[in-house]
């Protein structure tokens, strides 16, 4: 790409955004874009930094405070996450945000095991503390699936309960998984390529159940009794698409991603639907997930190979009522592994690759700025065609760059806003092994400094 072109782009970005500066109004120009909104899916380009994770924070709270969301659904498993749900909403003993936050023991436990958020469940849970009786408590949740036998145990726990014969109902079915100790992928592996039984139908049958006895369930004198409910049905819910999920990851990429991602959006769909009911009135979520997720997939190569994202769901089911949030940095540091399951490393950010998005960005020499792309402006044309936009997951393969964190697409079409931040650092996590202080060796290692 030309200087002149890069010029003539950097200069129709600078004429559209609005400069951040960590002021109490930075916020203003996306508050009005959001408007009535009942869903804003804030992102991120990666699972590691410091950031994207005070920004969202820093949004969510003005949604909360003035808007009146009352939910943040998030990236994570529906179990562990609604342990900092009862936390903040004062209905479990946990004695402060780390100990709501410890049952995100998975990798990658940084994700949600971090400074930034525990310092956001600490305001959460201070919010809901000072709010008259009258008023809807703030709300944290999880929208993911991977907690394929926790959330079994979850619905165990709560058939013993209130319902001890279905309880041991349940428990023969789920005892299908038995032979595996606990390994979904193990569980995955046999079922799909037909080494084991597999466990679909004990699975729908439970959830069939649970749902066949809603009434009798709800109907008990106990106060939370609807809400006790709602989280065993979605913890049995996740138990059915968890073990599809499992037993399809093997099949292809884009079947087990289309799968997580279908799961996603129904979960915020029953969300949406229980805080309304409960709450009299529609429900207002914020979502926390990555680009990859909340981007509309069919602004992307990925999409026209198949994928769909629930930014793309919530887009077809809400319309307007979706605002689409992407997030990207140029270069800095991040929170990763160099594998999956291994340690939490302090990455460097290569800086972005020529001709990319956030190259463009870059070559503004702004810091920090809100870009709307809902309206024709002249940022919203230039950007109009396919462009490189990188990608960062839990794992970072600088070597590897371009094959494994960048694709192409349409950025006014992927979201309605995008938050640029041109140097970003790294997350940290709540416990930082040895590997992440040390940090990475510089690019001249070992040859010279």
């Amino acid at each position: 790409m030309s200087p002149h072109i890069d010029t003539r782009l950097s200069d129709a970005i600078m004429a559209s955004t609005y400069p951040l500066h960590g002021a109490n109004g930075d916020y203003d120009p996306l508050m009005q874009l959001i408007g009535n909104a009942r869903f804003v899916l804030l992102g991120e380009a990666s699972h590691g930094t410091h950031e994207f994770y005070r920004e969202r924070a820093r949004i969510t709270r003005r949604l909360i405070e003035e808007h009146g969301f009352t939910a943040v659904a998030v990236e994570a498993d529906w179990p562990d996450a609604y342990r900092v749900n009862r936390y903040v909403r004062g209905k479990v003993e946990d004695r402060d945000s780390d100990a709501a936050l410890s049952g995100f023991k998975r990798f990658p436990t940084w994700m949600w095991r971090n400074t930034d958020v525990l310092e956001f469940v600490d305001w959460l849970h201070a919010w809901n503390r000072k709010l008259p009786p009258s008023a809807t408590p703030a709300g944290f949740y999880g929208l993911d699936l991977y907690s394929l036998f926790t959330s079994m145990s979850e619905v165990l726990r709560y058939l013993e309960k209130i319902d001890p014969e279905a309880a041991r109902q349940a428990r023969a079915r789920y005892a299908c998984f038995d032979h595996y100790d606990k390994d979904s992928q193990r569980y995955g592996y046999s079922a799909s390529f037909e080494a084991a039984a597999s466990c679909e139908d004990a699975v729908i049958a439970q959830l069939q159940e649970m749902q066949d006895r809603a009434f009798d369930y709800v109907r008990r004198d106990e106060s939370d009794a609807a809400e006790a409910y709602f989280h065993a049905q979605q913890n049995a819910r996740l138990v059915m698409n968890a073990e599809e999920y499992y037993r399809t990851m093997f099949r292809g990429r884009i079947s087990s991603w289309n799968l997580r991602d279908r799961h996603m959006a129904d979960t915020l769909d029953a969300l949406s639907l229980h805080l309304s009911h409960a709450g009299n009135k529609p429900a207002r979520i914020v979502v926390w997930e990555h680009n990859s997720h909340i981007g509309d997939a069919r602004a992307t190569e990925v999409g026209q190979q198949g994928e769909w994202t629930i930014g793309q769901l919530a887009r077809e089911a809400y319309g307007d009522e979706a605002v689409l949030i992407g997030f990207t940095t140029h270069h800095g540091t991040v929170t990763a592994a160099s594998d999956w399951d291994a340690p939490a490393e302090r990455k460097r950010v290569r800086p972005a690759l020529s001709g990319s998005i956030e190259a463009a960005f870059h070559h503004t020499g702004m810091e920090r700025f809100l870009l709307p792309l809902k309206a024709k402006n002249r940022a919203v044309l230039a950007l109009a065609e396919p462009r490189l936009e990188r990608a960062i997951g839990v794992i970072y393969r600088p070597q590897t760059e371009r094959h494994s964190h960048y694709l192409y697409a349409r950025l006014p079409r992927q979201f309605d806003a995008v938050l640029h931040f041109d140097e970003t650092h790294a997350v940290v996590p709540l416990e930082p092994g040895s590997g992440w202080h040390a940090g990475e060796a510089p690019e001249t290692y070992p040859a010279g400094i």
